[in-house]
C-alpha cells in the first residue's frame, strides 16, 4: 500500500534554525521539499569538494590494501593529490607531443635540423615529402630523390636541390626544429617525473579511509546545505515545508511543541509534489529490488500494484526460462549467494527463490530439462508433466499459446477491477465494461490465431461491454456529453485492447524460441556420436556454451519482455504511470 501523507509547514526563530534542524535530523521523518530556490555557494563548494574526492578515490594507485593515516586535513590532501593530478596531466601532454616527434624520427631516421640547416646556408635544400607508390612514375627525371621508407603504402622521399625554387607535388613533411637526441632524453626525462608522481599518489592510498570518511561527512553536510537554501524568511521568522507519514505526524507535533516552533498540518493540495512511501509485507517487498533497478516507483495519487506485479512477474519468468534446469542452476547459485554473501540483499534473495521454485515447477510441468528428452523421461520426473505442456508433444504448442492469451486475459482484467474498486463513483461500471470486452477480445483472438470457435456468448459480452462502456466510463450530469467524449476514443481503445491480449503470445513464443536453442544446442554436441576423449570433451564445451548462451538470452528476455507485460500492458489499463518519487525523510 501506498503510505498516506500529511503536509507540514514549521515556523521557528531564524537564529536558532540550526538547532531545528538538527532536532528534525534526528527526528527523520519528514521529507522537505523547498519553499525558495536559493543559489548557494556553499552547497557549490562542497559538490566541487565531493566530485573531487570521487575522481581521487577511482585513482587505480588508491585501490591498494595499506596502512591508515588520519590526522592530516582532509583539505590539504584533496588540495595536494589534485596538484600531482595536474602535473601528471601536464607530463602526460607533453610526453605525447615528443612520442610524436620520435616516431616520426622513427619514420625519417635520425635527420638533425641543424645539419639540414647547414646545408641549407651552403646552398643544398633538402625537402621531405610523401606519396604513394603510383607517385614515383611522376616524378621527374632530372630531380635527385631519395626513398627514405615505405610503410602501409605510403614512400617517403626527399628531394635534394640545389635551389629553394625546386618542389613536387605531393604532400610535404616540414622537419622538426629539435634534434632527435634531444628527444629521446626529453622522454626518459618526462618518464622518469610520471613514475615519482605515480609513486606520490600511490603513497596516497593511507589517506583512503580519511578521505571516504570526509566525503561521507560532507555527503550529510551537503544535505542540510540544500534543506537551509530552500528554507524560507519572513522578518525573524524563518520555515520549511515538507511530507510526512500520517503516523509519523503525531511526533512531529511533539517535537514543535516542545520546542516552542509553530506548524500547521494539512492535506497535499498537489499529489505530483508528494512523495511515495510503499509499505507491503515481507513477502511482497522482495519485487522491490527489481522496482529499484528500473527506477521505477508509483505516484501518490496512484495504485500500489507491487503484490499483482511481483505474482504474475514470477509467472511471466517461469514461461519465458521455460527450463526447469536453468531454474536449478537459478536455485543452486541462490543458495549459493545466500551463504557466501551474508550481507547480500535479502529481498533480491528472497525474490531469486520465488523465481527458481516458478521456474522449477514450470519445467516439472512441461518435462523440460535443459532441453532434454532424455532427462524428461526419466521416472522420477515424468509422472509431473501434464500432458498438454509437454514440451516434446506437438498438441503443446497451441495449448501455450491459449494459455497465453488466458494469462493475458487475466492479467488485465484484474488491472480494470482494481481500477474499479479505487473509484468511488458510478463510472467504475466503465471498467467491469472493459472486463466484458477484454474477454471478447480473448475469444476473438483465440479463433484469429488458434482457429477456436468463439462461444455463443462472446457476442453477448462484446455488446454488453460496449454498452456499459459508453454510458459510464465518463458519466456525468450530461449524459450525451460523456456518451460523446468515451465514443471519440473507443476505436482506439478497443484497438489497443485487442493489440495488448494478442501480445501476451510473446510468453510462448519466447520460451518456445528458448527451448529451441537448447535442443539445437543438445543435437549438435552428440548428434554425430561421442566416441572418443576429444569427442566427449568438445560435445561437453558445445553444450556449456550452448546453454549459457541461451541463459544469458532468456535472462534478457524476461527484462524486455516480462517486465514489459507487467509496466506496460497492465499499469496502461490500471492507471499506473509510475510518476512517483521516493520519499527521502531528512535524518542522519
Amino acid at each position: 500500500m501506498i503510505v498516506p501523507m500529511k503536509k507540514v509547514t514549521l515556523f521557528f526563530s531564524a537564529k536558532h534554525h540550526d538547532e531545528a534542524l538538527l532536532r528534525l535530523r534526528q527526528l527523520g521523518v519528514l521529507h522537505i521539499q523547498d519553499v525558495e530556490h536559493r543559489a548557494s555557494d556553499d552547497i557549490q563548494q562542497i559538490e566541487t569538494t565531493l566530485e573531487n574526492i570521487e575522481r581521487i578515490l577511482k585513482l587505480p594507485e588508491l585501490q591498494q590494501d595499506t596502512g591508515q593515516i588520519s590526522e592530516y586535513d582532509p583539505g590539504e590532501i584533496i588540495q595536494k593529490i589534485l596538484g600531482l593530478l595536474q602535473q601528471k596531466d601536464s607530463i602526460q601532454r607533453e610526453l605525447h607531443e615528443f612520442q610524436e616527434l620520435s616516431d616520426w624520427f622513427e619514420r625519417w631516421g635520425d635527420i638533425s635540423y641543424s645539419s639540414v640547416q647547414a646545408l641549407k646556408e651552403s646552398g643544398v635544400f633538402i625537402r621531405l615529402y610523401l606519396t604513394d607508390k603510383s607517385g614515383l612514375t611522376r616524378i621527374p627525371d632530372e630531380m635527385q630523390v631519395m626513398v627514405a621508407g615505405t610503410s602501409n603504402n605510403v614512400v617517403h622521399l626527399a628531394l635534394i636541390s640545389q635551389s629553394e625554387d625546386v618542389h613536387l607535388d605531393f604532400r610535404q613533411d616540414t622537419i622538426p626544429q629539435t634534434e632527435p637526441g634531444e628527444v629521446r632524453l626529453k622522454i626518459n626525462q618526462l618518464k622518469q617525473l610520471s613514475d615519482e608522481i605515480n609513486g606520490q599518489l600511490g603513497s596516497m592510498v593511507a589517506y583512503r579511509d580519511m578521505l571516504t570518511d570526509y566525503r561521507t561527512k560532507l555527503e550529510k553536510n551537503l544535505v542540510v546545505s540544500r534543506v537551509k537554501a530552500g528554507m524560507g524568511d519572513v522578518g525573524d521568522i524563518s520555515y520549511l515545508q515538507g511530507f510526512c507519514p500520517d503516523e509519523a505526524v503525531q511526533s512531529v507535533q511533539r517535537e514543535a511543541d516542545s520546542h516552542g516552533w509553530g506548524y500547521f498540518v494539512e492535506e497535499p493540495d498537489d499529489p505530483g509534489q508528494v512523495p511515495t512511501l510503499t509499505k507491503n509485507s515481507r513477502f511482497i517487498n522482495m519485487i522491490n529490488p527489481l522496482f529499484k533497478f528500473m527506477s521505477t516507483l508509483p505516484g501518490y495519487d496512484e495504485m500500489d500494484v507491487s503484490m499483482i506485479f511481483l505474482g504474475f512477474f514470477s509467472v511471466f519468468f517461469a514461461i519465458i526460462i521455460g527450463d526447469g534446469g536453468y531454474g536449478l542452476i537459478f536455485m543452486l547459485l541462490t543458495i549459493w549467494m545466500r551463504i557466501k554473501f551474508k550481507k547480500a540483499n535479502r529481498e533480491f534473495v528472497n525474490l531469486m527463490f520465488l523465481l527458481s521454485g516458478t521456474t522449477l515447477v514450470w519445467g516439472l510441468l512441461t518435462g523440460t530439462w535443459f532441453g532434454s528428452q532424455t532427462l524428461a523421461g526419466l521416472p522420477f520426473l515424468r509422472p509431473f508433466v501434464v500432458d498438454k505442456l509437454d514440451s516434446f508433444s506437438e498438441e503443446s504448442e497451441s495449448f501455450v499459446m491459449l494459455l497465453s492469451f488466458i494469462i493475458g486475459a487475466i492479467h488485465l482484467s484484474v488491472a480494470h477491477l482494481m481500477a474499479a474498486a479505487r473509484k468511488h463513483n458510478i463510472t467504475s461500471l466503465g471498467e467491469i465494461g472493459w472486463v466484458c470486452e477484454l474477454w471478447f477480445i480473448f475469444f476473438l483472438a483465440k479463433n484469429l490465431v488458434l482457429g477456436i470457435d468463439m462461444p455463443g456468448y462472446a457476442m453477448t459480452l462484446l455488446w454488453v461491454g460496449l454498452a456499459i462502456i459508453i454510458i459510464f466510463s465518463n458519466f456525468q450530469r450530461n449524459i450525451f456529453k460523456g456518451i460523446l467524449v468515451t465514443l471519440s476514443n473507443l476505436p482506439l481503445s478497443v484497438i489497443g485492447s485487442f493489440s495488448d491480449i494478442v501480445s501476451y503470445i510473446r510468453l510462448f513464443a519466447v520460451g518456445f524460441a528458448g527451448f529451441i536453442v537448447s535442443s539445437s544446442f543438445n543435437t549438435m554436441a552428440v548428434g554425430a556420436g561421442i566416441d572418443s576423449v576429444v569427442s566427449g570433451i568438445v560435445a561437453a564445451l558445445i553444450m556449456f556454451v550452448g546453454h549459457a548462451l541461451n541463459i544469458a538470452l532468456c535472462t534478457m528476455s524476461v527484462l524486455v519482455h516480462g517486465v514489459r507485460l507487467n509496466m506496460l500492458e497492465f499499469s496502461g489499463h490500471v492507471g499506473v504511470q509510475w510518476t512517483g518519487k521516493p520519499y527521502e525523510p531528512f535524518r542522519e
